[in-house]
């Protein structure tokens, strides 16, 4: 800084640095601001670094921002990192630590004056000790009060600037191992599946095994017959579920419910965290980062965390060679287990800097003004909603015949099933995509149960539980549907067994479940849940019937006469009719009506489902944590029609994507 510039200045000299230390000021835990301080648009005009309409024209941005005026300045390119890091100094009467400054001490005793979460979220890092202070380094100095009240240490507190990328590397460096470790049991014992008996699990499920070869062999006829009697009263409920949900959707949509209040949860357009979880992901610097570039919302506003887990080489050499944006980053996930999508968006949550908290695949392909929409949704939305969830839908869905039936069961469950149960007031089982949630009670609640392999519907009966809402918000994510038999298989064994298992986690106090619940939302989870699970374990025994067809016996002829056989076969057709109906209804856009001769197959898809379901039942014994990864970019010619569909529905009005316009 040259003397003329600091001549501008009414400050008066800094003091003589320490031996060792940076030059900087003293923060007294009482002493509040300094009142003559200047403000930061002023002091960058007066040195010239910004003119007086770029102060006005980054001012008027800002009423419209939830962001720092440094920070969209930055954003814009109208100053350095350099130049804000000085002007912040300034500012807050510290100094800028040096580029080779020594890394923070190593000394225990310096970190843990700081819990590893705090740190993160302050974004501040104990550096060492000068005498009786306390050296601590930030890029925020504007949070150096609660710097101080979370620091263990009642003498001075001496803050050093340094820039983001910096201090992400000294949080890494410093509590990163810890942070992991936190991120494994984040949501609270009481609601998480971590602490799951395997070998109990195996021996209950071999002596239940057993006990019905035995039944079996002594009274065959009597043990098909409950079983088909538990199967046919399980396809009755899920059929009863069903048909709610779609006469629910058939009356008027009550209007919107708004904030109570004029408050709105964001004073401005709010910062927006995007997770990407990716894991052996070898194409980021093309589709990747392309599809999320064509989100229609101010970019600056954007903070996209790439979450590499530390020994995944190939998507941190994929990494190597890409450019990223300045509002994209990668964050490295340490070692630990289990190795779980829902670990590492715990880990990674200590690094976003939104009030709203995304979560995309690393295959897909958002609506450009989802973002948008999203926004104003939880400004207009009371508080009690605090997670919406966008719509999904495959961007090849002609792959082959099980691509088609994925894309009509996607259909029916994202535009008819989820909105009907959210109307019903039942518990929304989120999906793992285009989730979005007001960061504030995502930590609340424990974030992600780390061990859940369905870490989404886990989450979304716990927000039920503690009197929050979930929203189906009208808006579209693409992703790549499943299309060979073996994968597909593989990646909803999955899923059922996630279900399962968090039926079985929250039904160890079922006594307080229904107190969280009620009657009407209890008994909605035992269908939702078990009876999802339970129905695709017993078809196979309800599949036997088809012997009745060719004028074989079955074991249920003991108990069953004609007319019974009659009006079971009324009761199956019946159930056809629904499930092809509610697929021709959610098939009714445009890009859809062409699968609709494929409903009939749907029956053969759902067999798939059935193995499925097995196989996941089976893992809960030996593999309960497993994540069976789905391998993406399989089956479609790299993403070009995911982008082509993000072209067609590019809104007719919406934010500048450029930095530099005013807003309207």
């Amino acid at each position: 800084m040259s003397s003329s510039e600091t001549r501008i200045l009414p400050h008066a000299a800094p003091p003589r640095p320490l031996p060792g230390v940076p030059r900087l000021r003293a923060v007294p835990r009482s002493q509040e601001p300094r009142p003559a301080r200047p403000r930061l648009a002023e002091l960058l005009v007066r040195r010239g670094i910004i003119s007086t309409e770029q102060m006005q024209a980054a001012l008027a941005r800002q009423r419209h921002r939830e962001l720092p005026l440094g920070e969209i300045l930055l954003a814009e390119g109208a100053i350095t990192e350099a130049q804000l890091l000085d002007a912040l100094a300034w500012q807050y009467q510290t100094s800028v630590l040096p580029a080779d400054a020594a890394p923070p001490d190593p000394e225990p005793g310096i970190a843990a004056l700081m819990p590893a979460q705090q740190a993160a979220r302050l974004s501040a890092v104990p550096l060492r000790r000068a005498g009786v202070a306390l050296v601590v380094m930030t890029d925020r100095p504007d949070r150096k009060a609660e710097i101080a009240a979370a620091l263990a240490h009642d003498g001075p507190v001496l803050l050093a600037l340094t820039g983001r990328a910096r201090m992400h590397q000294a949080i890494t460096a410093t509590y990163g191992a810890e942070l992991a470790r936190l991120a494994e049991a984040r949501t609270p014992g009481s609601y998480s599946c971590r602490d799951w008996n395997a070998p109990l699990a195996t021996r209950r499920g071999l002596a239940a095994l057993l006990a019905l070869v035995g039944a079996a062999l002594l009274a065959p006829a009597l043990v098909v017959a409950v079983l088909f009697g538990m199967g046919v009263l399980i396809a009755a409920v899920n059929a009863a579920l069903k048909w709610m949900a779609l006469h629910s959707l058939s009356r008027p949509a009550p209007p919107p419910k708004a904030a109570t209040t004029s408050l709105s949860p964001f004073p401005a357009l709010p910062v927006v965290t995007i997770m990407l979880p990716l894991f052996r992901e070898p194409d980021i610097a093309g589709h990747l980062v392309r599809r999320i570039a064509r989100l229609d919302y101010p970019h600056e506003l954007l903070d996209v965390l790439l979450l590499i887990e530390a020994g995944d080489d190939t998507t941190r050499a994929a990494l190597d060679r890409a450019t990223l944006p300045p509002w994209m980053r990668a964050v490295i996930v340490p070692p630990g287990q289990p190795q779980t999508k829902p670990r590492a968006m715990n880990y990674g949550l200590n690094f976003a800097r939104g009030s709203i908290v995304g979560v995309y695949d690393a295959e897909d392909a958002p609506e450009p003004d989802q973002i948008r929409k999203v926004a104003e949704r939880f400004l207009k939305a009371p508080p009690e909603v605090v997670c919406l969830q966008g719509q999904l839908d495959y961007y090849n869905p002609h792959h082959n015949w099980l691509s088609r039936c994925f894309t009509l069961e996607y259909a029916t469950w994202f535009r008819l099933m989820l909105p009907g149960v959210a109307r019903l007031g039942l518990f929304v089982p989120l999906g793992g995509t285009t989730l979005f949630f007001r960061r504030a009670v995502l930590e609340e609640m424990g974030a992600w149960d780390a061990h859940n392999v369905t870490e989404d519907a886990d989450l979304g009966l716990r927000l039920v539980r503690a009197g929050y809402r979930t929203e189906i918000i009208e808006t579209t994510t693409y992703e790549e549907a499943n299309a060979a038999v073996l994968p597909w298989i593989k990646q909803r064994s999955r899923w059922l067994k996630g279900y399962a298992m968090t039926w079985a986690t929250h039904m160890r106090d079922p006594v307080r479940l229904w107190r969280d619940l009620g009657a009407r939302r209890f008994i909605g989870v035992q269908v939702q849940l078990l009876s999802t699970v339970l129905g695709f374990a017993l078809a196979p025994v309800l599949w036997t019937l088809v012997v009745k067809l060719f004028g074989w016996p079955h074991p249920l002829d003991r108990f069953l006469s004609t007319q019974g056989y009659v009006g079971l076969a009324f009761f199956f057709l019946a159930c056809q009719a629904l499930t092809m109906y509610a697929a021709w209804r959610a098939s009714a856009l445009p890009r859809h009506r062409g699968l609709r001769l494929w409903i009939p197959v749907l029956d053969i898809y759902f067999i798939l489902a059935s193995v499925a379901t097995h196989l996941g039942l089976g893992e809960l014994m030996v593999q309960p944590f497993h994540w069976r990864k789905t391998a993406h970019g399989q089956f479609s010619r790299g993403g070009q029609a995911a982008e082509a569909l993000q072209d067609q529905t590019l809104p007719a009005s919406s934010f500048s994507r450029t930095s530099n316009a005013v807003d309207r």
